[in-house]
């Protein structure tokens, strides 16, 4: 499956959705379906004015700050539906004499062809959610929920330097991607769907909460890893986004992860500490720093909070490998600080110990310290391997075969790993709760995916 990602990979820096300021949504029923082969009722939010089908999570949103955003929403489920939009407020109804009707938390658009219509104005950047204001426990639990980015003014997609998540230095990036973590009580789905919203109202289900799914973007393991919108496959009618993060050495990753169930979910990512900016769209910073936001933290797990948002940044060069990623000999171009991997060897050996590459270039994308430093064990030989399907053949970032000879089932006809073609390095990223690994008790699932680090050659 990761060779299919390999092969959609041409726009990794984008989160896949649809752009403001005005949206036409519509509440529908369809079906999701999970990596054991089960199909579960969903109700969700369709975008293109209905036209298409429910999606879970509902479209991502992106909205520019301090525009008028101008949502409005049809429902054609037999329940009444609303959307709030926490982080953003005051909401108001633009249609003249009002729209839906009175809820508990907002208006609501009538069971069976009701609309209602929502205006707000996206007064701060971030990253955050919106949902399902009737009976959140249960329209949320079916499906009712997405994201909304809200860009800094001066963002323009076409433009690097501009790519910020905040009006702060410390906030660029090189590549974003969503993670929106939810999880799914089957059982919940199954009584709504087959036996009505009666029955399920005479139980106890809503209170005695039990998920055995666990989603990335509304996928579980292995499904996510296939490409956004599943390209020809048809396989994700509903469940478009997948969550498999990519990049080169020395980018800096932009994650915005969002608490989108009841649940907290620890999510581990794998190969380097990853620093929080920001919570529920809000700077972790005082005003007065330059570099990184001054209240900002590096982390080992984002701890995903119901309700809760939190971008950060993460980035990877090698470092604390201890040996060059690229391989100690002269066959890689990348150099630091101007000098070649020879002459980086020669200086080492002339003065040990001593720092001459303390500075990361960020040009060369890998970490100079260490450039042209053999790695500092003896290699087995293939016969004393168990290769797992990704392996290149390489211990080195770009390289195949080298000095592994793979064994033909795992090579294509152009003598390049079938799974593994660039040679990337994959680090897991996942849930550290075991349960949340798992379809339905059944590893491997879930809250799960991985990190592809590519070398130079990868696609923009």
């Amino acid at each position: 499956m990761a060779f299919l990602v390999l092969q959609t990979a041409t726009a990794l820096a984008k989160i896949d959705g649809i752009t403001g300021p005005s949206f036409a949504l519509t509440a529908k029923a369809d079906y999701i379906v999970t990596g054991d082969g089960g199909a579960w009722l969903l109700w969700g939010y369709a975008d293109a004015n209905g036209s298409g089908r429910a999606q879970y999570p509902g479209s991502t949103l992106f909205v520019t700050e301090g525009e008028q955003v101008t949502v409005t929403l049809n429902n054609t489920l037999s329940v009444p539906v609303s959307i709030v939009f926490p982080g953003q407020g005051p909401v108001t109804d633009p249609v003249a004499g009002g729209s839906g009707t009175p809820g508990l938390l907002t208006r609501e658009a009538a069971a069976g062809g009701g609309t209602v219509s929502y205006q707000f104005t996206a007064s701060k950047p971030g990253t955050y959610m919106y949902h399902s204001g009737t009976q959140p426990d249960l329209q949320i639990e079916m499906g009712l929920v997405g994201a909304i980015i809200v860009r800094p003014q001066g963002f323009n997609p076409a433009d690097k330097t501009t790519w910020k998540a905040y009006n702060h230095p410390g906030s660029a990036y090189d590549r974003e991607f969503l993670f929106f973590l939810s999880e799914m009580d089957p059982l919940i789905h199954y009584y709504v769907e087959f036996f009505g919203m009666a029955s399920l109202n005479g139980t106890d289900l809503l209170s005695t909460y039990f998920p055995n799914y666990w989603f990335i973007n509304g996928r579980t393991a292995t499904d996510d890893l296939l490409g956004a919108n599943a390209p020809g496959s048809g396989l994700f009618p509903t469940q478009p986004y997948n969550s498999t993060p990519m990049m080169r050495p020395g980018e800096k990753i932009l994650m915005r992860v969002i608490g989108a169930g009841r649940q907290i979910h620890p999510f581990h990512h794998h190969g380097n500490h990853a620093q929080v900016i920001a919570r529920d769209g809000r700077l972790l910073d005082t005003g007065t720093s330059t570099g990184l936001p001054d209240l900002s933290a590096a982390v080992f797990t984002i701890q995903s909070a119901p309700g809760q948002t939190v971008d950060a940044i993460f980035e990877w060069t090698g470092k604390g490998m201890g040996w060059d990623i690229y391989g100690a000999d002269a066959n890689h171009e990348h150099q630091c600080n101007g000098m070649t991997v020879a002459g980086a060897q020669a200086l080492r050996a002339s003065t040990p110990g001593h720092d001459y590459f303390g500075t990361q270039d960020a040009i060369t994308k890998e970490w100079c310290k260490d450039h042209g430093k053999p790695i500092p064990v003896t290699l087995p030989a293939s016969l004393d391997l168990t290769m797992g399907p990704h392996f290149s053949g390489s211990p080195y970032l770009g390289r195949t075969q080298d000095p592994i000879t793979l064994p033909p089932s795992m090579v294509g006809p152009d003598g390049k790993p079938l799974f593994n073609p660039d040679g990337a390095y994959m680090f897991m990223w996942h849930s550290h709760s075991e349960k949340e690994l798992c379809n339905f008790g059944v590893f491997p699932g879930g809250l799960l995916t991985m990190m592809m680090i590519h070398p130079d050659m990868m696609p923009e």
